[in-house]
């Protein structure tokens, strides 16, 4: 029969990413993506409850920790029970709670689960420092910023669900409600709650296709990489929404005159960045967006931008067809 010590608690090098954080004697949170940390927190307490469903939950706050609290609370009860004690603002710790805890990461109790969350600054290195030092498991909870990033977290969040959702259907879902992750999170729930079946991009349309901010990249992301519809939809909210059409005609001239510069170009992206006033990145991207066209299409797409160009700023009654003509023309490629 496992232990106490061995059922609800491990000990090892920290976990890769908060979704595979185990209970530890001393956990520390660090990072300002409140969600991810309050995910990895709930995910330790429901670990630690599954083997010793009788544990104790104690909260408190660095900030205003009273001498004596983390001493009082993690000394062995009459019982023998186990406690998770959960530790906020760390980032504005006072000197009780250094000196203490610093004392604690010494000789840890062994029936007791320390969770310590720090979102960021250098108040209180020299605990975070001597929480590195020690066998501590220290989880990353950094915002996700890049659209790929979100798109990763939607789908792992399906899969861990058992449920799929096709890959449109997650890049409609990132630019609907991408901007904070408690939202993307619960507009994932949400979605596996209402609907049965994959999810697809009809789908997201129908729950959140009035919130999409279909900015001139977006909708230039979405043609250059071959999804029509996707790109005439964000176009048209946008249009719909009081955009103006010179700038989205502007930010497609500018993707496209990108995929011109490198298609056909051998060389590293270093490289070719350096000779074309590029970043790295955008060389990268551009390359993987010019397999889709050949030295005609991209004169198509050229020739359908200048013409856009110049009815957008007044040569034509109906600017909104020519920019569409424009999406079009780009998101078929070689089609």
């Amino acid at each position: 029969m496992a232990t106490k010590s061995s059922a609800a608690r491990t000990s090892g090098p920290a976990p890769a990413s908060w979704r595979e954080v185990t209970p530890a004697a001393v956990v520390l949170l660090s990072g300002p993506e409140d969600y991810l940390a309050s995910r990895a927190a709930e995910s330790i307490r429901g670990q630690v409850r599954a083997a010793q469903p009788d544990a104790e939950l104690i909260r408190f706050d660095a900030g205003s920790y009273e001498a004596g609290t983390l001493t009082m609370h993690a000394s062995p009860s009459l019982f023998g029970d186990w406690k998770i004690i959960e530790v906020a603002g760390l980032a504005q710790m006072n000197d009780a709670f250094l000196v203490e805890t610093l004392s604690y990461l010494t000789d840890p109790a062994p029936d007791v689960v320390l969770v310590m969350r720090h979102s960021g600054g250098n108040r209180g290195k020299k605990l975070l420092d001597a929480v590195k030092a020690s066998k501590a498991t220290i989880v990353d909870c950094q915002p996700l910023k890049k659209d790929g990033e979100k798109a990763e977290f939607v789908t792992t969040e399906f899969r861990l669900a058992r449920r799929r959702i096709d890959a449109d259907a997650v890049r409609a879902l990132v630019a609907a409600v991408g901007s904070q992750l408690p939202e993307l999170a619960a507009a994932c729930q949400q979605l596996m709650s209402d609907t049965a079946g994959d999810v697809s991009v009809e789908t997201v349309e129908k729950y959140y296709g009035g919130r999409v901010e279909a900015t001139g990249f977006k909708v230039a992301d979405a043609a250059l990489a071959g999804r029509t519809a996707q790109a005439l939809s964000m176009l048209r909210h946008a249009l719909a929404t009081g955009a103006d059409p010179v700038p989205i005609v502007a930010a497609l001239a500018m993707k496209v005159r990108a995929v011109a510069k490198v298609h056909g170009v051998r060389g590293s992206s270093m490289q070719l960045a350096k000779d074309l006033g590029m970043a790295p990145w955008q060389v990268d991207q551009a390359r993987r967006e010019a397999q889709r066209f050949s030295s005609d299409a991209l004169a198509r797409c050229i020739r359908a931008l200048a013409e856009a160009d110049a009815q957008v700023k007044g040569e034509a009654r109906d600017p909104v067809y020519a920019v569409e003509r424009a999406v079009t023309v780009i998101a078929l490629g070689d089609g």
